[in-house]
């Protein structure tokens, strides 16, 4: 008797399907594709799978107690881990894909070098078919950088502006295990003493209880008038209305919001208007990069050769903790 395997995505390659047949091959496993627009044929073949590749809750939902594994391919499973009701399996393992550390990078590189040389004003400035070029400038280099949240996406962008000449990259974690990519790890429990010393504060954590409004209106006045906020964790961890009050008032130089809470913004939200502000509709990761598509799929295949020989998962996330 096969052992099936859902695979639900929308950017797989044939090389990708070619890799995923290889590793189910040799280990055991058949899997069954199906694209985004053929969700009750992916729902009929869940009913007999034991894993499943995919990101959706509503096709989760459907699976029967029999599902062993879900391996979703976003890094974000947050959804997954508030709703327990989404597995019949509650002894289901749960995997998420953290390969999206290369091009959240580029795009904090991206908005920050547009803060940090006032892209911002300079787009208003010619807007209104003007011509002043003498905005002072601040550089990477030489920059010294907060960085909340090491995961891969820290990390990630932690090398980068290393790479760049920063001086100095300080980088806070729940546990403030040290990591080479960063000058110094500290316990998110020191964030109140690193704020007033924060010039480029970059967000990057997951959607935790710990981690809602943990940058609120208290701790944004704690940051110096010249520091800019980058978030591209979740849109949770930072209270919006606080952000956009201290950017009207001066209080911040600015900011860049790739993740909001809720998503779509709505229209009349007074992000849309706020001073030096940066706003992107959540697209840092996605899967429009072919490294990111690429090193999604050979993990799943690690890790499905991994789970055949009874090893431990690579991506295995901590339902209780939330990544």
């Amino acid at each position: 008797m096969s052992r099936d395997i859902c695979v639900y995505l929308e950017f797989l390659t044939e090389g990708h399907k070619a890799q995923i047949r290889d590793a189910a091959r040799r280990t055991g496993f058949v899997p069954h594709f199906f694209t985004l627009d053929q969700f009750e044929e992916a729902k009929a073949c869940l009913q007999h799978c034991e894993v499943l590749y995919a990101h959706s809750a509503d096709l989760l939902r459907t699976a029967p107690a029999s599902l062993r594994w879900y391996c979703c391919s976003f890094a974000g499973v947050d959804l997954y881990c508030k709703d327990p009701a989404l597995f019949a399996n509650p002894d289901c393992l749960l995997t998420n894909s953290n390969v999206y550390g290369v091009t959240i990078a580029e795009h904090v590189v991206m908005v920050t070098l547009m803060l940090l040389r006032r892209m911002p004003e300079y787009a208003v400035i010619m807007g209104q078919r003007s011509w002043s070029n003498q905005l002072p400038v601040r550089s990477i280099r030489d920059n010294e950088f907060t960085i909340l949240g090491t995961g891969d996406i820290g990390r990630n962008v932690a090398e980068r502006l290393r790479g760049m000449g920063a001086a100095k990259i300080t980088g806070l974690s729940r546990s403030g295990r040290p990591h080479p990519a960063f000058d110094e790890v500290r316990p998110i429990s020191d964030l109140d003493d690193v704020l007033p010393r924060t010039k480029i504060l970059v967000m990057a954590l997951p959607s935790t209880p710990d981690t809602i409004h943990i940058l609120n209106r208290e701790r944004i006045a704690l940051l110096p008038a010249d520091a800019y906020v980058i978030n591209v964790g979740r849109g949770t961890a930072l209270d919006q209305t606080a952000l956009a009050e201290a950017l009207n008032g001066g209080e911040l130089a600015g900011a860049a919001l790739d993740v909001m809470d809720p998503e779509p913004l709505p229209k009349d939200d007074p992000l849309w208007d706020a001073r030096n502000i940066i706003l992107t509709p959540h697209v840092s990761g996605n899967m429009t990069l072919g490294y990111t598509c690429d090193e999604n799929v050979a993990r799943f295949c690690a890790d499905l050769e991994n789970y055949a020989a009874g090893r431990p998962l690579a991506g295995l996330v901590d339902r209780a903790l939330g990544y």
